[in-house]
Formats: structure tokens, sequence, C-alpha cells
């Protein structure tokens, strides 16, 4: 099971169910064929931003925090992103196509939209495809070794 899968499937464990510990996370994530132990959710869970938080009944429950749309990520956050799960960065024209893990593509649309970067128009992500509609006087090609270097490719 590839990292990026496994927090994937944290990240939606934890909007479907109130997780109140990580030993319940890791016998989640056995129901469903997955194997992980405490010390790598623990850090799963830290990389994907998750929190405690009380909810009715004064329980703490994980979740992930929603970062608002104004929010600029900061750029090591990307980097890590970029680096944890594009496998590859190809263009044509003004479009520069990413590939992920199964599962990943959201994850790295969301940190380039929280980016700021002045250069990209938008995104679109389906499963582990993401498409980036770079800003036309800079064209695909720039916005490709822009977007190889922040992966590390």
């Amino acid at each position: 099971m590839s990292k990026a899968r496994r927090q994937h499937r944290i990240a939606v464990l934890l909007g479907e169910h109130a997780v109140t510990n990580q030993s319940q996370l890791v016998g989640l994530l056995q129901d469903e064929g997955l194997k992980a132990t405490q010390a790598t959710v623990s850090r799963d869970l830290d990389e994907l931003g998750a929190v405690k938080v009380r909810v009715a009944g004064g329980e703490t429950v994980y979740a992930i925090p929603e970062h608002s749309v104004d929010r600029i990520a900061p750029k090591d956050h990307l980097r890590r992103v970029m680096g944890d799960w594009v496998a590859d960065v190809s263009h044509s024209g003004n479009l520069v196509l990413l590939r992920t893990p199964p599962g990943s593509a959201h994850v790295v649309a969301s940190a380039l939209d929280r980016a700021g970067i002045a250069d990209i128009v938008g995104t679109v992500a389906g499963d582990d495809t993401l498409l980036v509609v770079a800003a036309e006087e800079v064209g695909g090609a720039c916005l490709e070794l822009r977007l190889r270097d922040l992966a590390g490719l």
C-alpha cells in the first residue's frame, strides 16, 4: 500500500467516523485490509495536518482542518506535497498535466490552489491526474519546469 493511498483513506475515515485515538484508526484501516502501525498512523496524521477537536458531549476526535480559499500555504508545504505525490509532469500549450498515485490528485490540486502562484489560472483534479492551466503569458512549458522543480523531478 502506498503512503498516498493510506493517507487518503485516513482522511476519508476521519470524515466518516469519530476517531478518538490512533489505535482506533489503526483498527479502521485494518477493517479495510490496510496494515499500518500506530507509529505510521501518527506520522500520517501529522503530515495531513490532523488536529484533535472537541465535539458535542466533550469528546475529542481527530479532524483535518479545512483551509480557507484565501489562505496562502507556505512554499515548503507545496514542495513537500509535490515531492511526495507527483510522479510525472508534462505540458501541451498552456496546460500542464501532473500524474499522481490513485486518489491523490485532489491533494496536489489543493496545495497548488492554496500556494497563490500567480502563473496558475486554475486546477482540475481527477483521481490520479491533475490539469493545471497556466496563464497565457507564461505558457505550459515554463510552468512545467517550475512544477517539475517543486516536485524534485
